[in-house]
């Protein structure tokens, strides 16, 4: 098993991410709780799986996932919580992703892996192509203090994350 604790106690990645909204967003710079939950995809219609999409452990979710989060974005929200989605996906394929769910909160790309390749997050690969492992990052002025990985219930993530959130503002 591939660990990630270590990540505790950094600092997120100086380097922008082209956000689902059109504009950047520095990581490092977000001020206050935050939330990045990277996932490895998101399906679009009129577009097959990657290859042995299904036979891949952990691949299936994303879209549970990111629609658990936006169902509980306002209680996100009413804590002070900035949240992001993160993927390797180009902007493009997030902003359809976005419109066809009506989100409210921004995915964020990292299609040039300056974020993922700086904290050397674990990714797997299907058919030549490189996916992120899902995984969720809770920071506080741009320092990592909580991480989960593995997530085994991507569905269960926002719910989980948001009491990790509740303790975490509660205690500053």
């Amino acid at each position: 098993m591939f660990h990630m604790q270590h990540l505790v106690g950094r600092r997120l990645p100086d380097v922008d991410l082209e956000a689902s909204s059109g504009s950047p967003v520095n990581p490092a710079k977000i001020l206050g709780p935050a939330v990045l939950f990277c996932y490895p995809y998101t399906g679009r219609p009129g577009h097959a799986d990657p290859p042995h999409w299904d036979h891949i452990p952990g691949a299936h979710g994303s879209t549970p996932q990111i629609l658990a989060y936006s169902k509980n974005y306002g209680d996100f929200r009413r804590l002070g919580v900035k949240l992001f989605g993160v993927s390797l996906l180009d902007t493009e394929w997030q902003r359809d992703f976005v419109k066809r769910n009506a989100l409210t909160f921004r995915l964020l790309s990292d299609s040039g892996r300056g974020f993922s390749g700086r904290l050397g997050l674990p990714m797997f690969e299907t058919g030549g192509v490189d996916y992120l492992q899902r995984m969720t990052i809770v920071a506080y002025d741009g320092i990592i203090r909580v991480l989960r990985y593995p997530v085994p219930e991507p569905e269960q993530d926002a719910i989980v994350v948001l009491d990790i959130c509740q303790a975490l503002v509660t205690s500053g």
